[in-house]
């Protein structure tokens, strides 16, 4: 439990909030109820003070139901259309909504290329250090516009973890439309187990997890998930994934609370991120 008390007194928090907890499933429209919650808890972190970044998905979701598109397109030339119309409208609706409690926000698209290339690295790095310093909060999105297969990460997950590594971040939350890790897919298995904390991520763990989500809005399995933690917890920063149905989770992870799956930071002054990505993804 001590480790949960330490979340209090971190200062860089990255969350990123996956497809399914933005969009309702019926219709592919936005959760406007959640998109407030979550906004409203973002600036409450900033209004005690720390440096937040939000990770968000949903793009390619918002495009296709404003494109009259009823499933998720599968060509790449699709999926960019969609993400170009869907992240103006997604934008739009995040600068609308901070706006309502006088927060600043900015965006930025990445790519893995931004990562592997060193200058366009550290310029992304510099880029997030004055938006934070300037109290700005950051939305961050895979540029699915101009990514082709060979540029992607592959899901937000595994950005979010590549961001928090960047910037160095204490804690990443990674909401989901799942509790947190258990033994075994609770869905299909009464007898998962939920796993509270994690220390190491250790082989048995990755091989334990299973390449499956809930939603069709959604990319990342549990799979990607470990990964991003992995990610994360050599980088120095501890990692938790927790239920985004409510966003006032938000204000329970970081008050201390027994909610989610946390992992354990354990820097590894070996891990390189760059290695890392070229290796992996």
């Amino acid at each position: 439990m001590e480790a949960r008390k330490l979340l209090k007194e971190k200062h860089t928090i990255v969350v990123k909030v996956g497809s399914s907890s933005l969009i309702h499933a019926e219709t592919g429209n936005l959760n406007l109820i959640k998109l407030e919650k979550l906004v409203r808890e973002l600036c409450d972190l900033r209004n005690q003070g720390k440096d937040v970044v939000l990770v968000s998905s949903g793009a390619i979701g918002v495009g296709r139901t404003a494109l009259g598109l009823t499933q998720r397109p599968e060509n790449i030339s699709q999926k960019q259309a969609c993400a170009a119309v869907g992240q103006a409208k997604l934008m739009m609706t995040y600068q609308k909504l901070f706006a309502e409690y006088n927060q600043n926000t900015a965006q930025i698209l990445m790519t893995k290329n931004t990562m592997v290339n060193n200058l366009s690295r550290m310029n992304a790095k510099n880029t997030f250090d004055e938006l934070l310093k300037m109290g700005v909060i950051p939305v961050v999105n895979e540029n699915d516009t101009v990514s082709t297969y060979e540029m992607q990460f592959g899901d937000n997950d595994t950005l979010s973890a590549i961001v928090a590594s960047l910037i160095q971040a204490d804690v990443l939350i990674l909401l989901s439309d799942i509790d947190g890790l258990f033994t075994d897919d609770p869905n299909t298995n009464e007898n998962a187990e939920f796993i509270d904390c994690v220390e190491v991520i250790d082989e048995k763990l990755l091989n334990m997890a299973k390449e499956s989500s809930g939603s069709d809005v959604g990319t990342g399995g549990m799979a990607t998930k470990l990964q991003a933690a992995k990610i994360a917890t050599e980088s120095g920063t501890d990692m938790i994934i927790a239920n985004g149905e409510d966003m006032g989770i938000i204000h329970k992870i970081m008050d201390g609370e027994k909610v989610g799956t946390l992992f354990k930071e354990h820097k590894n002054e070996d891990f390189y991120l760059i290695d890392f990505i070229e290796t992996n993804l």
